[in-house]
């Protein structure tokens, strides 16, 4: 219980959390805000008892809107474990229903009966209560509830709001056994509470439509003498003189000018600033013309306030005015005081100037009751302009979260559909992609979005070359820089000729409206953003070009943005690839297969390499520079060729560490301007692995510098991590470093990564390293697919820092193709070893050769006899190479130098330079090894054409 994606046990770190240990990854930020927000409210997950009202009404507005979708959603989930709750902005459910019907019987009564309160102050983190609070969709699933009884379940839950004034009004939720969660409930929840939202616009309350009629009536009732509302209806102007200031003059415009706004028929009360209660009152009139409108009355209070009116209304559609014959309600169901006679006025007669959207009225015929008039169907528009308002701040949030030029277009797309548009194209130029500016924005487009409500519609897809016409809107809006409206495509002659066979099929589909909008940045043309409309019946118009060229323009700047990151970007990134290993070296001791992979955001300074060693030994790297960008890719490059150079004097693998540790130090400090001080500086930070593979002993020697431990795969399957001396990261100086010896057989993998693999703030690091032995645990598969099976399990899916990734599967070197001798300090033994080593090299078949090989090792050991210390090891390794080695217990080191004329000795370093393809020294525990390498293949095809000329060694004449 309690694991989700990705195997994290979320109720181990929800039982971390309530113990009051810090969170820092594996919970998502909405959870973790609300656990947070329960435990400062003191709550206690398993003694929560939530509150039952029950004063809450069965038909309230928001239940009658919601009662035929609830219905279809319980068809929808017929014979499933599902619970469909609707709550009030209070937390309170409503009304509930089930997918199968018998659940109402075995679940207990607060997830059965309607009254109990979910608020999140009470029930702490559930569907209903985090939805409220953080105002979206929530989706709860098992641990991530706070109370223990919500455990088992999965919650998906969603506001519903006003779309008139924005506001919540409940929250539409579905609970199901954790087991059955689906994430098509996310998009079924959000279609069920847009229907919701859309009914609760179009309906009215019988107390709103009563309240409606009454004040009717009253105007009615005014021509015959019968006042039915308490008050006096008076205008402006007579408050002006009954002492109204100018700001209340002010106040009054506003709330009238919101009312027209409102394309409703409502009421509003306003509270005057010397305390008396004025009830703004909006209807419906005509004027001479035939041109209808909105008008708002002031109604000054004398007792009680008119509570407030809202009867939204239709665009389009007529209001009746006509007397009704049923009797108006009794005044106190309305909370109106009775009723008292009042002198008759008679109507007023209205002028409406033709071109106005709202009048102030300063003069009627009458008398002086109205406060401003304005068109009607404002109210449509209002909540379109809503609408864009909250498209354009919602735009500025999720536009341009990442610096990719690709996701960046795609997020533009996302946000349009389908709010303003069905379906949206974009196309780029191929410079605008690889993060340079585009020479002739007009030609070489590339489609490199495709986004829309259906996926089977005809339009070009992605990856395909687009060239606009002249003639065309999309050629048109690059030339004029601003976005071009085609409202019916079926009549756009110019973008039918792009193709016409093409816009026919998208024709005959219904898409009929279109917004071409340049992508314009800093002056520079990025590209193309394309609106259509489809399913949505009205065409485009201005407003709608308005928002579109808006919405390309914030798009734009993060599509400029993510270009130049872009080209950053691209020189870093070719800059440390350049500084990485561009091809494995030949070498017998393992199979290698590596991985580089950059991090989403920067370039980081992971590293590795593969460095081949005498004696047919391998060194295998990797490390992490910390940090990012240039400097850390400039400094990975610095460290690897030091190790580079370090690994050709053949020292130990914690003698290179401390080289590379004080190299590191001194860049510190010379970057920091400083003198050299004791314990260097702290400006760059990094860790490093060194191992050596010994394919003769299948021993490796492993020493590490502050990095993970490597990973170790048997032949058989089983995953270790050796425990291994930590060591300190590269740059601290004067700490030590160990190396520590591991036995590995014939086939086992040795792994080396860098932190950017099993490092992700959304998963516990145990949790990747789980993830990392499950991955690993196979018998018998080559590197290759070893390295990619780590990436498509382990990696992140969106990395933070970059990876390095090392797998070695070791090979061993057959004991026949190694020979060993032993003697002593004695010159006359060195005849012997000649011979002894033309019989093995007979016995190899590498007969051409041993001419070479006895002078080799007769310079060789004579060297060792004359200048070293006994006992003298001799050992011949049969590999790519013919390795000739030398070993004895003096730690002194020969030089090559120029002999001259007149000098006894000096010359058989010399010929072992000129007669082996490499040679050096590298010194051990006990002493020293000379080594020689002679190739096997000479390059005239016998021993004496790769022989050096005599003549030319000096002294040899």
């Amino acid at each position: 219980m309690g694991v989700a994606e990705g195997g994290i046990d979320l109720a181990r770190i929800r039982e971390h959390f309530l113990q009051g240990g810090p969170v820092e990854s594996g919970v998502r930020s909405l959870i973790l805000n609300s656990w947070q927000r329960c435990r400062l409210l003191g709550l206690s997950p398993d003694r929560m008892e939530l509150p039952y009202r029950q004063d809450f009404d069965p038909e309230a507005r928001l239940v009658r809107a919601a009662d035929p979708v609830l219905d279809r959603l319980e068809n929808r989930f017929a014979g499933s474990r599902m619970n469909i709750g609707l709550a009030d902005a209070e937390g309170m459910v409503l009304a509930r229903r089930f997918g199968e019907r018998s659940l109402a019987r075995r679940l207990p009564p607060f997830q059965v009966v309607p009254g109990f309160v979910f608020a999140e102050r009470v029930a702490g983190t559930n569907g209903i209560g985090t939805a409220l609070a953080e105002r979206r969709l929530c989706r709860i699933h098992g641990a991530e509830h706070f109370a223990e009884r919500g455990q088992g379940n999965a919650c998906t839950a969603i506001p519903i709001r006003d779309l008139l004034s924005g506001r919540i009004e409940g929250v539409l939720s579905f609970a199901c056994p954790r087991a059955e969660a689906n994430p098509v409930m996310d998009l079924l929840i959000g279609k069920a509470a847009d229907a919701i939202e859309h009914r609760l616009l179009e309906q009215n309350s019988a107390r709103e439509r009563a309240l409606l009629r009454a004040y009717l009536d009253t105007k009615r009732g005014a021509e015959a003498g019968d006042r039915l509302i308490d008050g006096e209806s008076i205008g402006v102007d007579e408050l002006a003189r009954s002492g109204l200031n100018r700001r209340d003059q002010t106040i009054l415009r506003e709330k009238a000018a919101e009312l027209i706004s409102a394309d409703q028929r409502a009421a509003v009360e306003v509270t005057l600033t010397d305390g008396r209660r004025l009830t703004l009152v909006s209807d419906v009139v005509t004027g001479p013309s035939g041109m209808q409108g909105v008008a708002v009355e002031a109604v000054l209070h004398h007792e009680a306030p008119l509570p407030l009116l809202t009867v939204p209304g239709h665009l389009g559609e007529p209001h009746d005015l006509a007397p009704r014959p049923a009797v108006p309600p009794p005044r106190h169901l309305l909370g109106l005081p009775p009723a008292r006679p009042a002198t008759a006025r008679p109507p007023a007669t209205i002028r409406i100037p033709a071109d106005a959207d709202s009048t102030e009225v300063g003069e009627t015929t009458a008398d002086r009751r109205l406060v401003l008039v304005g068109e009607p169907g404002v109210g449509r528009y209002a909540v379109a302009a809503r609408r864009r308002l909250e498209l354009l701040s919602e735009a500025s949030t999720r536009i341009g979260t990442t610096l990719d030029v690709r996701r960046t277009a795609l997020e533009l797309a996302e946000m349009a559909v389908p709010r303003l548009a069905d379906h949206v194209a974009i196309d780029l130029p191929e410079a605008v992609l690889r993060g340079e500016e585009a020479a002739d924005p007009q030609t070489g487009m590339i489609r490199v979005v495709m986004h829309g409500i259906h996926d089977d519609f005809p339009f070009y897809p992605v990856g395909r070359r687009v060239d606009p016409l002249p003639a065309t809107p999309q050629y048109q809006c690059l030339t004029l820089e601003q976005a071009v409206l085609a409202p019916e495509l079926g009549l756009a002659a110019g973008w039918i000729s792009q193709q016409p066979e093409h816009a026919e099929r998208l024709v005959a589909r219904g898409v009929h409206s279109l917004i071409a909008a340049p992508l314009l940045a800093r002056g520079v043309v990025l590209g193309i953003a394309s609106f259509y409309r489809s399913q949505y019946p009205a065409p485009f118009g201005d407003d709608d070009r308005s928002l579109a060229q808006e919405l390309a323009t914030r798009a734009a700047i993060c599509i400029d943005n993510a270009r130049r990151y872009t080209r950053e970007h691209s020189m870093v990134l070719a800059l440390q690839r350049s500084l990485l290993p561009t091809h494995l070296p030949e070498q017998s001791a393992v199979e290698v297969a590596h991985r580089y992979q950059p991090a989403e955001s920067e370039v980081g300074g992971d590293w590795f390499d593969i460095i081949p060693l005498s004696g047919t030994r391998v060194a295998l790297v990797v490390g992490d520079v910390v940090g990012h960008g240039l400097h850390a890719a400039v400094t990975m490059g610095r460290l690897r060729t030091a190790a580079r150079n370090y690994a050709e004097l053949d020292l130990a693998p914690d003698e290179i560490l401390t080289h590379l540790d004080n190299l590191v130090a001194r860049l510190d400090r010379e970057e920091a301007g400083e003198k050299p001080t004791v314990g260097g500086g702290d400006n760059i930070g990094a860790t490093c692995l060194y191992a050596v593979y010994d394919p003769t002993s299948q021993q490796a020697t492993v020493a590490r510098a502050g990095h993970l431990p490597p990973a170790l795969v048997d032949p058989d399957g089983t995953v270790t991590f050796p425990d291994l001396p930590a060591g300190p990261p590269l740059g601290l100086g004067g700490l030590p470093f160990e190396s520590a010896e591991i036995k590995l057989p014939e086939g086992s993998q040795l792994v080396l990564y860098t932190d950017g693999l099993v490092e992700d703030r959304r998963r516990d690091p145990d949790t990747a390293f789980d993830l990392l032995r499950r991955a690993l645990a196979h018998k018998d598969r080559p590197p290759d697919d070893t390295c990619r099976a780590i990436l498509e399990t382990v990696a992140p899916e969106h990395p933070r820092d970059d990876i390095a990734l090392l797998v070695a599967r070791t090979l061993a070197l057959d004991p026949d193709r190694i020979a060993d001798w032993s003697l002593p300090a004695d010159p006359a033994r060195v005849s012997e070893i000649r011979g002894a080593v033309t019989r093995r090299l007979s016995e190899w078949g590498l007969a051409e050769v041993s001419f070479t090989a006895e002078l080799l090792l007769s310079e060789l050991v004579t060297n060792a006899v004359r200048y070293g210390s006994g006992p003298i090891q001799v050992r011949l390794i049969h590999d790519r190479t013919l390795i000739c080695e030398v070993s004895d217990t003096s730690s002194t080191a020969p030089h090559l130098r120029h002999a001259t004329t007149y000098d006894e000795g000096g010359r058989g370093l010399f010929l072992v330079a000129q007669l082996a393809q490499a040679w050096g020294t590298r010194y051990t525990a006990d002493g020293k090894v000379i080594w020689a390498e002679c190739a096997l293949e000479t390059p005239g095809g016998t021993p004496e054409a790769a022989m050096m000329d005599w003549e030319a060694v000096p002294g040899l004449d």
